[in-house]
């Protein structure tokens, strides 16, 4: 069986696994579905009483918001293997992975899914649906690849992140909460255009962290706001792809040097 074939076994089992419970999983996806709705309630109704946000409108800001809910579910639904691997160094369990015949990327993501965050990716879908409705773009099969990958390379972005969180993992055994500062904390950041942040934070989240790569500079193509040349911004979401590749590195290091936890 190839890799592919494999992951997608995974897949399934665990999807089974998980509806045994059903009244537990669709409670679950409820909860995902209403808890970013609250947060898109705040931005509804900053919108709503000052009108705009440094020239962006609502439903350009909504458009933004959609797209990094999106990718951030995404990522958490088939990356989570890497968001719980410090529960693999504790236990030991990540020493079985090292001497299976399959590569440790690939059993570290099949080892767990989040089936849940459907109620948050619908969401998202949801008020991604109504700010196009909303919104008088010129839609071209140039904006339309665009908009598939920004959320493709968003998804990059983030599994490279829950990799280097992995990743430390080998020498700090547990997990460190400070790492959440660019999963969850760059989740907020971004649901907003990076227009409206500092200098600095503009330019450590586009060419450090590249989520402005992701929605900020992509939608500026897709809204018709570029200046200059419009193909720059249009393949800004490369960057996800190149973001996940030294990301894959370091955890190659990390898995030759690490020493098992002793349990």
């Amino acid at each position: 069986m190839n890799s592919v074939a494999l992951f997608f076994r995974c897949l399934a089992i665990l999807f089974k696994a998980q509806m045994q419970y059903r009244t537990s999983f669709w409670l679950l996806s409820l909860g995902q579905l209403l808890v970013p709705l609250s947060v898109f309630a705040g931005l509804y109704f900053l919108f709503e009483r000052f009108g705009q946000l440094q020239g962006w409108e609502f439903f350009e800001a909504a458009l933004c918001f959609a797209v990094i809910h999106m990718t951030f579910s995404l990522s958490e639904c088939f990356v989570r293997g890497f968001d719980s691997f410090a529960s693999l160094v504790v236990s030991g369990g990540f020493d079985r992975l090292l001497v299976r015949p399959r590569g440790t990327v690939l059993q570290v993501l099949g080892s767990r899914f989040e089936f849940t965050r459907v109620g948050r990716l619908l969401q998202s879908i949801i008020v991604l649906v109504w700010a196009c409705m909303n919104l008088s773009i010129d839609w071209t099969i140039m904006k339309v690849l665009t908009l598939i990958l920004m959320v493709v390379s968003g998804v990059f972005i983030f599994t490279g992140i829950f990799i280097l969180t992995a990743t430390l993992c080998f020498w700090t055994i547990q997990g460190l909460e400070v790492t959440n500062i660019l999963t969850d904390g760059g989740r907020e950041m971004a649901q907003y255009p990076l227009h409206i942040y500092e200098r600095w934070v503009r330019r450590f989240f586009t060419f450090v962290i590249p989520f402005g790569c992701v929605n900020y500079l992509p939608l500026l193509y897709i809204l018709d706001r570029t200046e200059g040349a419009a193909w720059p911004y249009a393949l800004a979401p490369l960057a996800g792809f190149v973001f996940i590749l030294p990301c894959l590195a370091v955890w190659h290091y990390g898995v030759r040097h690490y020493r098992s936890s002793g349990s």
